[in-house]
């Protein structure tokens, strides 16, 4: 009876190990390609701003607030924290690090709006473009990317990811989480 059982668990510790590698190569290629895309749309939509873009860093400024025509960004960090945001035509880009970790609200473009926070050593990016709304929260510890296409919304913290609407991407890379929508 033991000799039956063994191969039986070996099989099933197999296909367990097989199921998770295709998964993590699932994730990868959805990050690949939706990074990719985002790239992509930022280069060629750089050349079509109506507004001028604006950045916004902390520190050296404790609340950096900028606005240029229809863009705005926010920046605010504390404790030791660094926080970039930048937007452009109609953008808004809101970033904040409490602690040692750093947020980057990377890109907001066309009506996004790409909210990111971090606390501790975290690291948390967001990506919106036309439209999109991206949201990115890392704990201490945690990188997080939520990058969101025309219309779409992607979401993630320590609770999990979510994607709703057609080029969405979240993914937590700490805990292995992600959401893909094409």
């Amino acid at each position: 009876m033991l000799a039956v059982s063994a191969p039986a668990a070996s099989a099933t510790r197999t296909r367990t190990s097989s199921l998770f590698d295709r998964r993590l190569v699932r994730a990868g290629a959805a990050m690949a390609v939706g990074l990719g895309i985002a790239a992509g749309i930022s280069v060629a939509g750089g050349g079509v701003a109506a507004a001028a873009p604006v950045m916004c860093v902390s520190p050296p400024s404790d609340n950096d607030i900028q606005v240029s025509d229809t863009a705005s960004c926010g920046a605010m960090a504390n404790d030791g924290g660094l926080s970039r945001a930048s937007a452009m035509e109609s953008g808004t880009a809101v970033s904040v690090a409490n602690g040692e970790g750093s947020s980057t609200t990377t890109y907001a473009n066309g009506f996004g709006t790409s909210l990111g926070t971090s606390t501790g050593s975290g690291q948390a990016y967001a990506i919106s473009l036309g439209g999109g709304i991206a949201r990115s929260a890392a704990n201490d510890g945690a990188t997080t990317v939520a990058i969101a296409g025309w219309g779409s919304g992607a979401t993630v913290d320590s609770t999990g990811v979510d994607c709703v609407g057609a080029l969405s991407l979240a993914f937590n890379l700490n805990t292995g989480q992600f959401c893909a929508m094409r």
